[in-house]
């Protein structure tokens, strides 16, 4: 039997940054724990070895990768979210845009009136769609 099973994003030095970037773009978006490396312990010292944070209802992990390496995310894997409304839509398009990079830009594509791709500036990829 399986317990759970949660989305675990890898950065390099940015996991607070971007845990904290999100909390403040969603409300409904906290970091739950952090869990630091400490001195002579794999990791830099003070960055990020597990941390658990929520948007919404979905749990997600992430770390400070130890290990130096020339991968990032990919758009195969993405975070899809679901907008209540065009203003915030439209607020988080451009606050998840800023500093990244468009993969489709916010427009109607026929499946939706209103959905967006874009990889964030820490190379997170998300959908975003008008419910």
């Amino acid at each position: 039997m399986v317990a759970s099973v949660k989305p675990s994003l890898m950065f390099q030095g940015k996991a607070e940054e971007a845990m904290t970037f999100y909390a403040s773009l969603f409300l409904n978006c906290a970091i739950d724990e952090i869990v630091r490396y400490g001195p002579n312990e794999s990791g830099a010292e003070g960055s990020v070895a597990t941390a658990r944070f929520h948007i919404g209802d979905q749990s997600l992990l992430c770390i400070d990768s130890p290990v130096d390496h020339p991968f990032s995310f990919t758009p195969a894997f993405s975070l899809f979210l679901e907008c209540e409304s065009e203003a915030q839509i439209r607020e988080i398009y451009a606050a998840l845009s800023e500093g990244g990079e468009e993969l489709m830009p916010l427009g109607n594509y026929g499946f939706s009136r209103e959905f967006a791709w874009v990889n964030d500036r820490f190379g997170v990829s998300w959908q975003l769609n008008l419910r």
